[in-house]
């Protein structure tokens, strides 16, 4: 191996050290756990071995049924909300010539609010008593509604909570993609005479299809680890309303002290995760070499 090949080597491994002693060892641990039930002797957890009956109890769980359920109509209805508002913001703000740094960071401010924040401000808008919305309601003479402590609304308020969060997200990614593509196909395209509508769906669409799956898939990662918004809002209720998987993993580990099945919990959706990205890393080579 010649000197500069070696020393090519030698400066990933730094790197490498830092993903197996943070990522691997941890995910390690978490796997052999899900095998075993913790019990707490003088203060000292003992593991007992009890081999794959975490995950057989799984299917059985009606609250991880609830949770996953709930967890799935959460990050499709969220992130497919966030990826058209993204998308529509991101082609307005390739048009505008002048002050588009301004709206970029108009745009992109709920995303730096800090998820605490965030929660007590909705709370506050929620408010049956007096939040905001219920006032705006009440001056177009229409009831007031219990947005967090009704089962039936319970959910959409959490969503449109997500969507105003991260839909800046989407918009930030969506526009570095726009940016990026090439003007001579544009310019081409309109001295041709096509549409604006045309051009969106036959050229706009189709190059930035890889970007929109990266954007897409992201998200999704992201939206099955809600916790944050859920926790601060509703708790999970009412009832199982808003009951999401990430909640129902630190209700078995931290609430009811079963490590061993929370941890089985939790390679299962490691598991459901990583074959998202497998099956997006695929769609979006395949768009690519198509592109």
């Amino acid at each position: 191996m010649s000197a500069d090949r070696f020393w090519r080597h030698a400066t990933l491994w730094p790197a490498i050290l830092l993903f197996v002693a943070l990522t691997i060892l941890p995910l390690a641990n978490l796997l052999a756990l899900s095998f075993n039930d913790v019990e707490w002797v003088n203060r000292t957890p003992v593991w007992n071995w009890v081999g794959v009956s975490n995950y057989q109890k799984l299917p059985d769980d009606n609250l991880l049924r609830a949770g996953l359920l709930n967890t799935v109509i959460f990050a499709v209805a969220a992130v497919a909300i966030q990826m058209l508002i993204g998308f529509i913001l991101a082609l307005l703000t390739t048009q505008i010539t002048r002050g588009r740094s301004f709206y970029r960071t108009i745009f992109i401010l709920p995303i730096l609010v800090p998820g605490i924040i965030i929660g007590a401000i909705w709370k506050l808008m929620y408010s049956y008593d007096f939040g905001v919305l219920n006032q705006v309601l009440g001056f177009l003479g229409i009831s007031a509604l219990d947005w967090l402590g009704s089962p039936n609304l319970a959910l959409l308020s959490v969503i449109i909570v997500d969507v105003w969060h991260w839909t800046p997200f989407c918009f930030l990614l969506l526009l570095a993609g726009l940016e990026s593509l090439p003007d001579d196909i544009f310019e081409a395209a309109r001295i041709d005479g096509a549409t604006g509508w045309q051009i969106l769906r036959d050229i706009t669409l189709p190059l930035m299809m890889p970007a929109i799956i990266v954007t897409f898939v992201f998200r999704m990662i992201l939206a099955f680890k809600v916790f944050d918004e859920i926790y601060l809002l509703t708790g999970g209720g009412p009832g199982t309303a808003t009951e999401v998987i990430s909640f129902t993993i630190y209700r078995r580990f931290f609430t009811e002290d079963q490590s061993g099945y929370g941890a089985a919990m939790s390679i299962a959706v490691i598991a459901i995760i990583a074959a998202m990205i497998i099956v997006a890393t695929r769609a979006t080579a395949g768009r690519g070499s198509k592109v």
